[in-house]
Formats: structure tokens, C-alpha cells, sequence
């Protein structure tokens, strides 16, 4: 079986853009969904509303890819999903560590989602003596101190960082230096790393005050929406005639 170590995806060496990147995971679970209702296939429109973006964007990102459909029948569905499964590295087995089995680390090990996309939680490390050898998701977690022996020991290269802010970067150093080159980082903090290391970052507490800053908005537009048509107009005999009265209260009697 091969694992992350010896083999790499082909995306960058084949020049696909880092948005296209991006993306294609987004028509990957797309396509899941066609595929496992049994949608032999699918047109660019389709599939472009299905993963949330425009056809236009979709057809050019699978020029990438050298899949172009067929006029008249669309897109392959099994096909797309190995041929996008193999861009991404799915097709291969890439064993993962996750680091800090706290509430959010212990979710993420119980995820049902790894294992069939491609992932194998190939260990659960703590820095509690008092965590090691319970089991999360029927994996015993072990002690911080086994740390670079497991990334060796099972060859990963992908590690998951769940701990608090102040440990993440001293853990971030020992996963790099142990081999690790890609990391996805759930801990709120910003993590400095040498070139070649790979970092994503997922912080929920961010995506809510974006989701705020939304919220806010559209309750400021519906506001002032709400306020025009209060004090708009009403137009009588081609004369526009003003709703409320010389003390801001709509008048007992409108003019004739």
C-alpha cells in the first residue's frame, strides 16, 4: 500500500491553479453524491450548481485535467470521480495524525469522513500523561513523547494540529522537523513554517464573525429599507404629497 511519504499529488507539477485546487474537492463531493445515487452522467450545469460555482469556471478547471465531456451528454460521473480523486492524492493511502485530543480533536477523530476519502487517522497524540491509552474512536491515544516516533513509524506526512493556541506552534516545529509537510491547523493562532511545509487553517471562531459581520449588514439594510418606505411619498394628482404630519405622525386626514 502506498502512503503519503513516497507518493506526492501531480497538481503542482502539472501547473493547475491553486483556485482550481481548491475546488476540486468541492466537485469531488459533488459527484460522490451523483455517484452513489447512480446518475451515470452529468452536464456542466449541473454539476457547476451542485458544487456552488458558475460552468463557465467548472469547464475550465477540468480543461485542466484534460476532461472536456461529451456534446450532447455531459460529463462521465465515475470517471470525474477517479480522475479528480487521483488529482488530489485520493487514490492512495495517506495516514494522518491529529494532535490534541481535546473536545475539538476528539471530534475530528470520530469524523466517519477520513476514511473514505482517503485518510487513515494513524494515531491520536496528547500531551496529558492522564490520556494515554484511552481510546477515541477505538484508537488509544498516546503520549506527546512517542511524537516523532509514530511520523516515523507510520511514515505520515499530513499532521492535524487541535490543541490550544500557546502549544501549537512548539508542536508545528516538532511535526516539521520529524518529516511532516502538510499541516491543517485548527488552533487559533498563526503557525510559521519553512518553505516546502503546506499549512491550512480552519478557524471556526472566524468564519462565525464573518457570518456576523453578514448578519449585521442585512439587518442594517433591512432597517433603512424599512425606514424609505416610511417617509416615502405618496403622490396624489401628479404632486407628491408627504405621508407624515408637520409633527413627524402620519395627519388624521390626508390632503384632497
Amino acid at each position: 500500500m502506498a502512503t503519503g511519504r513516497t507518493h506526492r499529488p501531480a497538481t503542482r507539477s502539472r501547473g493547475i491553479p491553486e483556485a482550481t485546487v481548491a475546488r476540486l474537492p468541492l466537485y469531488l463531493r459533488a459527484l460522490t453524491g451523483l455517484s452513489e445515487r447512480s446518475v451515470p452522467t452529468v452536464s456542466s450545469e449541473e454539476l457547476a450548481a451542485a458544487a456552488g460555482v458558475n460552468s463557465a469556471k467548472l469547464r475550465k478547471d477540468f480543461s485542466y485535467l484534460g476532461s472536456y465531456g461529451t456534446r450532447g451528454v455531459g460529463y462521465d460521473v465515475e470517471y470525474l470521480v477517479y480522475q479528480i480523486s487521483r488529482e488530489l492524492g485520493l487514490t492512495q493511502d495517506w495516514p494522518v495524525v491529529i494532535v490534541g485530543i481535546g473536545n475539538l480533536g476528539a471530534a475530528l477523530a470520530n469524523y466517519g469522513g477520513f476514511a473514505s476519502r482517503g485518510f487513515r487517522v494513524a494515531a491520536l497524540i496528547d500531551a496529558d500523561p492522564a490520556m494515554a491509552g484511552k481510546p477515541v474512536a477505538g484508537i488509544p491515544v498516546q503520549h506527546s513523547d512517542e511524537l516523532e516516533k509514530i511520523i516515523s513509524d507510520n511514515g505520515v506526512s499530513i499532521g492535524v494540529i487541535a490543541t490550544p493556541a500557546a502549544a501549537a506552534q512548539p508542536v508545528c516545529d516538532r511535526l516539521v522537523a520529524a518529516g511532516v509537510t502538510s499541516i491543517l491547523n485548527f488552533a487559533p493562532t498563526v503557525l510559521s513554517v519553512p518553505e516546502g511545509v503546506d499549512v491550512r487553517k480552519v478557524d471556526l471562531s472566524i468564519e462565525l464573525q464573518i457570518l456576523a459581520f453578514h448578519e449585521q449588514r442585512k439587518a442594517g439594510e433591512d432597517a433603512a429599507a424599512a425606514e424609505a418606505a416610511d417617509v416615502a411619498p405618496v403622490v396624489r394628482g401628479g404632486a407628491a404629497v408627504d405621508r407624515k404630519g408637520p409633527d413627524g405622525d402620519m395627519p388624521a386626514v390626508m390632503p384632497a
